[in-house]
């Protein structure tokens, strides 16, 4: 059985980036949400979170799958 390391988590250094950038962006006040930015400025942390993971997965960065919604 292989033994985890403190570097095996769940997202790589690029994931952490790239949420970071966006973060930086929802404080500045540029981060758009929807398809090309027409969709509104975000406001909501959460959103800011979910849009970096969603770019850090189109470039390929170590992210574990979206969460699937259980229907109901």
């Amino acid at each position: 059985m292989k033994k985890k390391k403190a570097s095996d988590g769940k997202y790589g250094p690029g994931a952490q980036s790239t949420v970071r950038s966006a973060m930086k962006r929802l404080e500045s006040g540029t981060l758009k949400s929807g398809k090309s930015g027409r969709g509104g400025r975000v406001k909501s942390r959460k959103q800011a979170i979910a849009i970096g993971l969603s770019e850090a997965r189109q470039k390929g960065d170590k992210v574990p799958p979206p969460r699937r919604r259980k229907s109901a």
